[in-house]
């Protein structure tokens, strides 16, 4: 964190209540003033894990871990 001032917490889960948004809580906690950028999180939907068919559908994409790296980038 204190090297690049910016923080991206990618999780399979959904956004809410998740794991990465403890990760993102200890971070706030603890590295405030390390960073250059809000931490962004990407992450499943906030819905039910859907059958097996549309799973992938609700997982992160690459795309979307590069546009929150990108905007992690720019805000800095």
């Amino acid at each position: 964190m204190q090297k690049t001032g910016r923080c991206v917490i990618v999780q399979e889960a959904p956004k809410t209540a998740g794991f990465g948004a403890e990760i993102a809580a200890r971070v706030a906690e603890e590295c405030i003033y390390d960073l250059l950028a809000p931490v962004a999180r990407v992450t499943g939907w906030d819905v039910h894990t859907p059958l097996y068919r549309l799973e992938m559908k609700q997982l992160p994409s690459t795309a979307r871990v590069v546009d929150a790296a990108k905007r992690t980038l720019a805000a800095g």
